[in-house]
């Protein structure tokens, strides 16, 4: 395949008005909360312009599974200054009883493993508050980890309150399980402020959930190229109910479109395939993806040489992959990235947070393309909030972040030989 062609690729992935317009229809359907219409509609826009990209129809790929439906939720003050304050229940999260859950208040701060084990004896019985870090840096404590602390101490509740000043809240998955799992909510930092304000305080939690059975979708394309090789280009659809999820995933999955569009076309000169995955579930511990990986054959997923996988791409100019552990792949992007004339920030560390994860567990070499990691301010400060919309993304970030990913993935397509494990 000529430069030339190759520089149509990526000037084809990087076309502003196109990739906005797509990001805009993805946003104009909601928040994408796996189980409800907005995910639907989401879902049927994205086979839409899938087919209407490549001229093939994705494969529907049919998901089974408990779901959850989020009720109401408050949080009551029963000593001190009173009063009500407003909660947003964590994915998952069990129900507390009707009349809830009384307990008292216990502030872990941060809420990192050295803080849960200085109030090991404290904490049994209590509804334990810690706070919610900026997402994408080498150091953070994921929530989940927090989480599985609290109820490995015997805590009874556990609050997450946002990084984020004001009265916004925070929302993210519990790492609740069908077996295992206590009451969790996501608050605001002024919230957090009043519930410890004259002292920890005594609460009745009161969370109403339930759990239907759900049925939901991946979408997957196949683009063969001439071998029996495959490259994986993967983003998640789902998302959350405070916002329009915007960076995460819209951003993916405009760039996963964009890319998907300007490769179709050149498929036919192409060493190995190009394979879309649009999986679901993601939001509920990486759920979609993890079906899909698990229900390959060994020799289907020794054909994938690469899983580059799309989450939160834009909301910062900087893009990093989060490598897996897997230093010749890492090698490898960095150098196909300067090729285009781009810098690509690298972490090597395997990072169980997005649809990477379960490719590079059965070995395939696997990146997440992320944007703002180490960068605090940027918008990425902004997932899993309400602030998470389509004004935080800026057109030449997200357009830049799809061109550079279409000629890693043109690359990746056309090597010679592309040997990364």
């Amino acid at each position: 395949m000529s430069k030339a062609a190759t520089r149509k690729i990526v000037e084809a992935a990087g076309a502003r008005d196109a990739i906005m317009a797509d990001l805009n229809a993805i946003c104009d359907t909601g928040g994408r909360f796996a189980g409800t219409e907005s995910e639907v509609r989401a879902r049927e826009y994205l086979a839409a312009r899938l087919k209407a990209l490549t001229g093939t129809d994705p494969v529907r790929m049919l998901i089974d599974d408990t779901g959850w439906v989020r009720g109401e939720a408050a949080i009551e003050r029963q000593d001190g200054p009173g009063g009500s304050y407003p909660c947003v229940s964590l994915v998952r999260s069990p129900a507390t009883p009707a009349e809830g859950l009384t307990a008292a208040l216990i502030d872990l701060g941060r809420g990192t493993e050295a803080d849960f084990k200085t109030r090991a004896v404290d904490i049994p019985g209590h509804i334990v508050m810690v706070r919610h870090e900026y997402m994408f840096t080498a150091q953070t404590v994921h929530r989940r980890r927090k989480y599985q602390w609290a109820m490995d101490h015997g805590a009874v509740g556990f609050l997450i309150a946002s990084h984020l000043p004001g009265d916004g809240p925070v929302t993210g998955s519990s790492g609740a399980t069908p077996e295992r799992g206590i009451p969790a909510a996501g608050i605001s930092a002024k919230t957090a402020a009043s519930l410890v304000d004259g002292g920890p305080a005594k609460l009745r939690l009161r969370i109403s959930a339930e759990t239907p059975a759900r049925r939901t979708e991946n979408l997957i394309l196949d683009l063969p190229g001439r071998g029996k090789e495959w490259v994986v280009l993967s983003a998640h659809i789902d998302g959350h109910h405070l916002s329009e999820s915007a960076i995460d995933n819209g951003t993916g999955l405009a760039a996963a479109l964009a890319v998907a569009g300007a490769m179709a076309p050149h498929m036919s000169s192409m060493q190995r395939g190009l394979r879309i995955g649009l999986f679901t579930v993601e939001e509920w511990a990486l759920a979609g993806s993890a079906r899909y990986v698990d229900g390959l054959s060994e020799a289907e997923r020794a054909a994938i040489q690469l899983n580059v996988n799309l989450d939160s791409v834009a909301g910062g100019p900087n893009l990093t992959a989060l490598t897996s552990g897997f230093a010749a792949a890492e090698a490898w992007l960095v150098e196909a990235a300067g090729r285009h004339g781009r810098s690509l920030g690298a972490y090597r560390p395997l990072m169980q947070n997005s649809d990477h994860y379960n490719f590079a567990r059965h070995g395939v070499p696997a990146a997440r393309f992320v944007a703002g990691f180490d960068e605090p301010n940027s918008n990425l400060r902004h997932v899993l909030t309400e602030g998470d919309n389509r004004d935080k993304i800026a057109a030449g970030d997200l357009a830049a972040a799809a061109a550079l990913v279409a000629g890693i993935i043109a690359d990746a397509c056309q090597a010679d030989d592309l040997n990364l494990r």
